[in-house]
């Protein structure tokens, strides 16, 4: 066991490496200043924004390098360099706010946490008329944020061995996962590859479907990362108000790509590459999400036809058949984008989920599936389908010993495999974390707001969730108490770090 005295030097030159990479990536953001004149609309200000934080981030990572010997890393050194890895690219990635936007410090770093976490709640608003260069690098921290910080960082350094075993473990304690192949740094550069061709088709097809260049770029980052930031403060629903020609089959694309976000991406090495299809309706966690991307738009349809009756879908007593077929699509459509955005934590908008579109059921719903989020091993936040079907399990597994005998041998069995006691035991410790942070972030929400229970249930929701959507609109969001913005801040870390790393680096023997 490494003392803390030891595992010093190697956090340090592995944040060092972070600090780096975070570095490079901020040039990227400079093709966008020069190709929309940005120097000559708004003078040095984006351009310094990004080239002085980058070149101090060059230098400081390469001198903790140069400073501090590299050393394979322990689980407990893992979690360090997890925490602050993530922390230190969230307060760099905030500097272009605070220098091109002038916003204030704990907003600049509220959406910086948003952006790398890919949450998607966002504290700006006139989106539409910003910077190119920051619209496009609130996108990249999205796509960075997708699969991990830390398994980016790996994929590029080539950093291989017991290190990338440690920090992967660290970054992503998700359940057991077969590997598309032997040898962890092998997967994560698979996963890698994986994602960067999802990434490429989403460009072309929105291309193809008349979407803006810079449009095109900005979801392509933010659609397979489910992520969900838009350069257009009306989301994706901007392009259905504006007339675009082809809206509607932009808005499935998207829906088709959110659901792909949301599917664990070992399972998309095997349909790719192996050609095993079948698994898409056989694997246990798959058709659980399945059934509850059918079940949630059903209920939801069903709930606004009570609610609003015939009316809502077209049906009136002078019976137009075409009318009726178009209101039911229309429907269909903003039920099914916004059950599919909130379930794969992406938060795209076709529909305001604050508006009287969705009556109260459709609301709750909307809450439990931001809780639910999408599949292990996937882009998606949540607390995850797999873990929700495994404790619907576990609960019908009491049930069965109270019918039989209390010390009948009833293992838990997914997809022909036992799932170990201790993993059960995770996943319950998991989940009694996340509904007290939930209700602590509630309450906080409540102490230092006049927001009304609903709404402050809904905002920590929709942080720990890395959702995006909440039922608290965007002005109010933004005037609420710093106290309440970093209580979020803390959320979206800890739901995207699934709780452990952040508990474990709270604790004063962790600072020690």
């Amino acid at each position: 066991m490494k003392k803390q005295s030891e595992r010093t030097p190697y956090v340090l030159h592995l944040v060092g490496a972070i600090i780096f990479t975070i570095g490079i990536t901020m040039l990227l953001p400079l093709v966008f200043v020069f190709a929309y004149s940005e120097v000559r609309i708004y003078g040095t200000k984006t351009l310094m924004a990004f080239l002085l934080p980058a070149f101090l981030c060059i230098l400081s990572g390469h001198f903790l390098q140069r400073k501090f010997k590299f050393s394979p890393p322990d689980i407990k050194g893992a979690m360090l360099i997890t925490v602050y890895g993530w922390v230190t690219a969230c307060v760099l990635g905030s500097i272009p706010f605070l220098f091109a936007l002038d916003k204030p410090v704990i907003d600049a770093f509220f959406e910086s946490v948003s952006g790398f976490t890919a949450s998607g709640i966002t504290v700006f608003t006139g989106l539409d008329y910003m910077p190119k260069s920051i619209l496009f690098w609130r996108s990249l921290m999205q796509w960075l944020g997708g699969l991990g910080i830390l398994t980016f960082f790996l994929a590029i350094t080539f950093r291989g061995g017991s290190a990338s075993f440690a920090i992967f473990g660290a970054e992503s304690h998700k359940i057991s996962s077969t590997r598309p192949v032997p040898g962890l740094f092998n997967s994560i550069k698979i996963l890698w590859g994986i994602y960067i061709i999802f990434t490429i088709a989403t460009l072309i097809l929105f291309l193809v479907e008349g979407m803006p260049v810079f449009d095109a770029i900005c979801h392509m980052l933010t659609c397979i990362s489910t992520g969900g930031f838009s350069p257009h403060d009306a989301s994706i629903g901007y392009y259905a108000l504006n007339g675009f020609k082809n809206a509607l089959l932009i808005e499935y694309t998207i829906i088709f790509f959110m659901v792909c976000g949301g599917i664990n991406f070992f399972i998309h090495y095997r349909v790719m590459f192996k050609g095993e299809f079948k698994i898409l309706t056989r694997d246990y966690e798959i058709r659980w999400y399945w059934w509850i991307i059918i079940v949630s738009i059903c209920l939801i349809t069903l709930d606004r036809l009570m609610h609003f009756g015939g009316g809502g879908y077209g049906i009136t007593r002078a019976f137009d058949i075409t009318a009726v077929f178009e209101s039911i699509h229309e429907n269909f459509r903003y039920v099914a984008f916004q059950v599919i955005s909130i379930l794969t934590s992406t938060g795209y908008a076709t529909k305001n989920i604050n508006d009287p579109f969705f009556p109260v059921l459709s609301q709750q719903l909307i809450m439990i599936l931001m809780v639910i989020g999408g599949c292990v091993g996937s882009t998606s936040g949540g607390f995850k389908v797999l873990r929700i079907a495994i404790l619907n399990k576990m609960v019908g597994r009491e049930v069965f010993k109270i019918r039989k005998i209390k010390s009948a041998v009833a293992p838990l069995v997914v997809n022909k495999k036992i799932i170990p006691s201790s993993e059960l035991d995770k996943i319950g410790a998991l989940f009694f974390a996340w509904m007290a942070i939930l209700v602590a972030g509630a309450m906080i929400t409540a102490l230092f707001s006049d927001l009304g229970p609903w709404q402050s249930f809904s905002g920590m929701f929709s942080a720990l969730g890395n959702m995006g959507p909440m039922f608290i609109s965007a002005d109010k969001l933004i005037s609420l108490s710093p106290v309440i913005k970093l209580t979020y801040i803390v959320g979206m870390l800890a739901g995207r770090l699934e709780i452990l790393p952040i508990i474990y680096i709270l604790k004063i023997k962790s600072w020690r």
